[in-house]
């Protein structure tokens, strides 16, 4: 495995793949990789003949008061993790190496109407850092294909609407996400619970399976069961900022049950803030 921290060195390798006629598959993380981001560089390697892992944690992405300086980061152990699993490239670039003109300066991909609800209600800019960050990386590598976790659904969406507008010669697919035994999504940010939180976590996950049953059931009343799972969590000691029904396709909010929909959910838990969801086909 080559580790790689320059843009021009990155260029210079994956011309080589190309003439060859090599497909390349991208798996961009923040780092501190657990065994969701694992599957991920597994499902790249079974897709192409090529796997590049960024480890990037993005600046743009992160608002005023948010977890950027206290970010979990493992270098060394995440390059380990790489090597064994046959990455061909690891890239680990510099801010400046993303960001050329600064990060004032930069410029930003703004992905509307996506970009502004859920999480991105709660988290303004969130996305638009992203995007930008997702874009430059699109444009560095310059992938067949480029790997997400479902975990993030909205940035998976988001994404997806991104490439498609812009008539990027991407092809974006999604790993499942994966859950501790206690049905908790991996997270690098479940570090930051304390054992007692870690007991209570799973009852996320525990209402989104509650909604999706009452949807199944043909539960039609969707306010009703967004409040439901709601006061779920709210009970078990959570700060909830959302539990909502969506589309899948585009996210766009549901009266009642029918079609592919998604359930998202939102939630403060001590310092984490754990996210969550599950598609259900009606």
């Amino acid at each position: 495995m080559l580790t790689i921290s320059d843009k021009k060195a990155l260029r210079e390798q994956l011309v080589e793949w190309h003439q060859v006629g090599d497909s390349v598959a991208l798996v961009p993380t923040m780092g501190n990789l657990h065994k969701g981001h694992m599957s991920l560089v597994q499902l790249a390697a079974e897709q192409a003949e090529r796997v590049v892992v960024t480890v990037f944690v993005n600046p743009t992405q992160f608002g005023p008061g948010e977890d950027f300086s206290d970010y979990p980061r493992t270098p060394e152990k995440d390059e380990r993790q790489l090597k064994r699993a046959g990455v061909d490239v690891l890239y680990m670039p510099t801010v400046d190496d993303i960001y050329p003109l600064g990060i004032e300066n930069t410029t930003r991909i703004i992905v509307p109407g996506l970009s502004e609800t859920l999480d991105g209600e709660h988290r303004p800019g969130h996305f638009d850092g992203v995007s930008s960050v997702v874009l430059r990386l699109f444009n560095i590598v310059m992938p067949n294909i480029a790997i997400f976790g479902q975990k993030d659904y909205q940035q998976l969406v988001i994404l997806r609407r991104m490439a498609e507008d812009l008539h990027l010669p991407v092809k974006i697919l999604a790993g499942k996400t994966f859950r501790e035994d206690s049905g908790l999504a991996m997270s690098s940010r479940n570090q930051y619970l304390a054992d007692a939180e870690l007991e209570l976590a799973p009852v996320l996950y525990q209402a989104l399976c509650a909604a999706r049953e009452q949807l199944l059931e043909g539960g039609a009343d969707v306010g009703a069961i967004e409040a439901a799972g709601i006061d779920m969590l709210r009970q078990a000691g959570f700060e909830p900022d959302y539990f909502s029904v969506r589309r899948a396709a585009d996210l766009v909010p549901v009266d009642k049950a029918g079609g592919n929909l998604v359930i998202l959910a939102a939630a403060m838990l001590g310092k984490a803030r754990l996210i969550d969801n599950l598609i259900v086909e009606t």
